[in-house]
C-alpha cells in the first residue's frame, strides 16, 4: 500500500505517496554509499556547522513543522511546537559536544602508549514510527551524523509529509546529497536494505513484534542494531505521595500524545491507603478532558493516529473486561468525527487477563492495588517490558531505593521527565536493546579502535 497521509481529526486523505521503484532505491544506497565517503572526511565543526543550522531552521519555522505533524498524527499543537523545539534542542546539542564524547580514550598499558578512537561504521539504516514524527529521527540524526555516519530512513507511512519535510530540513541546512536520505519503500523492500552490503548498522524505533523481525534480519547479516521498542511503565504511587502533584503527573503520563508514547504511564500501581482517593480525583481529572481538533489550542484530548489504532484499543478493552476486569471509566468511541477513544479505566485486572501483559498504545489506564512497597514493586517488574517508569512519594531517598530496584532502562522519581537531549533513552526485556541521546547514544555506531603504540621487545 503507498504511503497514506489522513487527518486523523476528520479521517479525510490529505496526500499519498507511491514506493519508491527499485531502481530509485538503488540510486539512494548508491548515493547514500557516496556521501558516506565525503562525509565522513568532513571535521566535527564542518558537520556541526550543518546540524546547528537545522536547529535554526527549526526554531525559526516551529508552526509549520508543528501544524504538519498535528495534520497527519493529530498531535495537539502545542505538543507539537514542543517536539519540534525539542528536536532542534537535540540537533544543537549533538552539534557542540560530539567531539568531546568521541574524542580519544586514552589507555595505561603497561609498555608504551594505547587509546582507543572512535570512527563511523557507514551507511546505516534507520526504521521510525510515526508518533513523534521528528523527535524519532533527530534522535538518531544528531548524534550519527556528527559520528560521521549517514542515514538511509524508512519512516512510517502514515507521515510522509513529515519525512519529506525533516530531509529537506537537512539539504537546506546544509547536507550534502546521500547524508540522509528518506526512502519510501515496503516492508520487503526494508528487508532488501538491511540485506544489502552497504548497509552497516540498523536502528529501529517501534513495536515488539516489529522488533523481532527487524533485529532477527539484522542478526542473519552480522550487523549492529539497536531496538526501541514498546513499552508497559508502572506508575508507583507510595503511600506517603503529594496527590495534587502526583495526579497532575498522571494525567500528563497516561494522556500526552493522547497516550501514544512508548514511555508513556500505563500501569497506576497505588497502595491500598490511598487508592480510593487517587483513583476518584484521577478519574474525575480525565472526565475533565475536551477532546476536539488538535489544532485548536484550547483542546485537551486529540485524537488517535489512526482507524486502526482506535479499532485495536477498542478490542483491547473488550477482551480485559470479557477476562474480568472492570470497566471504571470510557471504554468506548467518541461520538464525533475522526479517531477519538474516550480516556478508559480498568481495574481489577487479573494476572491471566490478557490486560495484565499487554501494551495500551493510547488513553487506557491499568489500575492497581497494592497492600506493601514490596508489592509494588514486585507487581512493577512482572512485566514483559521494560522501558520506563516512575514512583511518587515526599521521601525523595525512599523514591529512589524503590527506583533503584524496578527492572527497566528508566526510572523517575516524582516527575516524569526525559525531555533532554543529555538523558540516555532506552530499555530491557521487550523493551528493547541499546541507547538513543546522551553520550551512550553517540558511542552505538561507532568502531571504537584500539591503538597502541611504543617499542616493545619482539619475543625470544
Amino acid at each position: 500500500m503507498a504511503y497514506q497521509s489522513i487527518n486523523p481529526t476528520n479521517g479525510k486523505l490529505l496526500q499519498s505517496f507511491e514506493h519508491m521503484s527499485p531502481a530509485q532505491l538503488e540510486q539512494a544506497l548508491t548515493q547514500a554509499q557516496s556521501g558516506f565517503e565525503t562525509w565522513k572526511q568532513k571535521s566535527y565543526a564542518e558537520r556541526a556547522a550543518i546540524l546547528k543550522q537545522a536547529a535554526s531552521l527549526l526554531h525559526a519555522h516551529v508552526d509549520d513543522f508543528a501544524t504538519l505533524a498535528t495534520l497527519e498524527m493529530g498531535k495537539r499543537i502545542d505538543e507539537a511546537r514542543a517536539e519540534v523545539k525539542f528536536s532542534a534542542d537535540i540537533l544543537a546539542y549533538y552539534a557542540e559536544h560530539a567531539h568531546v564524547l568521541l574524542s580519544p580514550q586514552k589507555l595505561h598499558p603497561k609498555h608504551g602508549q594505547a587509546h582507543v578512537e572512535s570512527s563511523p561504521l557507514g551507511v546505516l539504516f534507520c526504521v521510525e514510527p510515526w508518533n513523534f514524527p521528528y523527535y524519532q529521527l533527530a534522535r538518531v540524526a544528531g548524534p550519527q551524523l556528527m559520528a560521521g555516519n549517514v542515514l538511509v530512513v524508512k519512516h512510517a507511512g502514515s507521515v510522509p509529509q513529515c519525512a519529506i519535510a525533516f530531509e529537506k530540513l537537512l539539504l537546506d541546512a546544509g547536507a550534502p546529497v546521500g547524508v540522509y536520505t528518506n526512502l519510501r519503500i515496503s516492508y520487503e523492500q526494508s528487508d532488501l536494505v538491511i540485506d544489502d552490503p552497504r548497509i552497516k548498522g540498523v536502528a529501529l524505533t517501534g513495536s515488539a513484534a516489529a522488533g523481532r523481525k527487524v533485529a532477527a534480519r539484522a542478526g542473519q547479516n552480522l550487523k549492529k542494531s539497536t531496538m526501541e521498542l514498546g513499552g508497559s511503565d508502572a506508575f508507583i504511587v507510595l503511600d506517603d505521595a503529594d496527590l495534587d502533584k502526583t495526579l497532575r503527573w498522571a494525567v500528563w503520563g497516561r494522556m500526552y500524545n493522547a497516550g501514544q508514547t512508548c514511555c508513556a504511564a500505563k500501569r497506576f500501581i497505588v497502595m491500598e491507603s490511598v487508592a480510593d482517593e487517587f483513583l476518584e480525583k484521577f478519574k474525575r481529572a480525565l472526565q475533565a478532558l475536551s477532546p476536539g481538533d488538535p489544532l485548536d489550542e484550547h483542546t485537551t484530548q486529540g485524537p488517535l493516529s489512526s482507524e486502526a489504532a482506535l479499532l485495536t484499543l477498542l478490542a483491547q478493552v473488550d477482551a480485559a473486561v470479557r477476562g474480568g476486569a472492570k470497566l471504571q471509566l470510557g471504554g468506548g468511541r467518541v461520538a464525533r468525527p475522526g479517531f477519538f477513544m474516550q480516556p478508559t479505566i480498568l481495574t481489577d485486572i487479573a494476572p491471566n487477563n490478557p490486560a495484565f501483559r499487554d501494551e495500551f498504545f493510547g488513553p487506557v489506564v491499568s489500575f492497581f492495588r497494592v497492600q506493601t512497597e514490596e508489592q509494588a514493586i514486585a507487581l512493577a517488574n512482572d512485566s514483559d517490558f521494560g522501558l520506563g517508569g516512575s514512583v511518587w512519594t515526599q521521601d525523595e531517598a525512599r523514591g529512589k531505593r524503590v527506583a533503584s530496584r524496578v527492572d527497566t532502562g528508566m526510572m523517575f522519581v516524582n516527575n516524569i521527565d526525559w525531555a533532554d537531549a543529555e538523558l540516555p533513552f532506552g530499555g530491557i526485556k521487550s523493551s528493547g536493546y541499546g541507547r538513543e541521546l546522551g553520550s551512550l547514544g553517540i558511542h552505538e555506531f561507532v568502531n571504537k579502535k584500539l591503538v597502541r603504540s611504543g617499542d616493545a621487545p619482539a619475543p625470544a
